[in-house]
């Protein structure tokens, strides 16, 4: 029997978390008192709040308690305590790397306009970077919901402030609307500039949107990407490619994509060879961080310290840090599992 490890211990990179969602729940209280927002009882119970976002309704209800949250945060002080409270939970759970994910257009109309709003984001995330040591950097998401013009908008932006912290473009919201090949132009905007390709697909609907994720938008990395786990032809074309996908088991779970934690396919991409980098996605509304991903990966699938050892080496691999950082944080990895 092998001695088990600390998996907070592990150092490893974050490449899915989502800005609002990051929030600690204490947080979200303290602000929503000093706002006088009336948060439904979802959010002030102290457990996470149920969901379901297999159909409609569900998913309607999810975005809603996110709009609600995202409402508290009113001023660049709120912004800069949200991201530096989620490096400070990122780095007790073991992230030596964090790429953070945000819509700026959501914060813009409090903010003073999206530019406004995208410099305090990102003068927060490299304050944060600075005060606790974390490497952090920002993926700018557009949303499926809007118009494909306005992601095109947002790419323009992301590269502009791509020597700023942005390293990615993302696409997220519900994946059961709105056409990957609509953002197509936006994606290649990102591309030419430098950005890496992150879009969402492979959540809510089947393999398709995942296929869709690498035929339109020529994704280096997949938000979700677990049902790609359906169809064995996919599975071997992302582990050819060397794609990797963003898994959040405890996201799937609590929005109803699996029934029980070991539904989540997590053997099935890594049998296949689909480097996985696991991710918390929005802790705030799933009750649950990054190093519990990686609890739940060895309680419920049985991952040998060594396999959650590959797992950090493939989240690393699959970041956007700079070379010495990746060097250090594998070279970290290794001694955790020789110590």
């Amino acid at each position: 029997m092998e001695r088990v490890r600390d998996v907070r211990l592990l150092p490893k990179a974050h490449l899915h978390l989502h800005f609002t969602g990051s929030m600690r729940p204490t947080t979200l209280l303290e602000l929503a008192d000093k706002y006088g927002v009336h948060l439904p009882e979802a959010l002030t119970g102290g457990e996470p709040p149920k969901l379901r976002a297999t159909d409609e309704r569900g998913w309607f209800r999810f975005q809603r308690l996110y709009d609600m949250a995202r409402s508290c945060l009113r001023e660049p002080e709120d912004i800069q305590r949200l991201v530096r409270e989620a490096a400070q939970e990122d780095l007790a759970d073991g992230s030596g790397w964090l790429e953070i994910q945000v819509d700026p257009t959501s914060y813009a109309p409090r903010l003073g306009g999206l530019i406004p709003a995208l410099e305090i984001i990102l003068d927060a995330v490299d304050t944060a970077s600075r005060e606790t040591g974390l490497g952090m950097r920002v993926l700018v998401a557009a949303n499926r919901m809007k118009h494909p013009l306005d992601a095109r908008t947002l790419a323009r932006l992301a590269v502009r402030y791509a020597d700023r912290g942005i390293v990615g473009f993302g696409l997220s919201n519900d994946e059961r609307r709105g056409m990957a090949r609509d953002f197509d132009r936006a994606f290649a905007i990102a591309r030419e500039g430098g950005l890496l390709a992150a879009p969402h697909g492979g959540e809510l609907t089947g393999p398709s949107s995942v296929r869709d994720c690498l035929d339109d938008l020529h994704a280096a990395r997949i938000g979700h990407g677990v049902r790609a786990a359906e169809d064995p032809r996919l599975l071997k074309r992302l582990a050819d490619k060397g794609v990797t996908c963003e898994v959040c088991p405890s996201s799937n779970v609590a929005l109803g994509v699996y029934e029980k934690p070991e539904d989540v396919p997590l053997r099935t991409l890594f049998e296949a060879g689909v480097p996985m980098a696991l991710g918390a996605d929005d802790p705030l509304l799933f009750g649950s961080r990054l190093a519990a991903q990686y609890e739940l990966a060895r309680e419920y699938h049985g991952f040998t310290d060594a396999e959650l050892a590959e797992l950090a080496r493939q989240s690393v691999r699959a970041s956007a840090a700079p070379e010495d950082v990746r060097e250090k944080l594998l070279a970290d990895v290794d001694a955790w599992l020789a110590s």
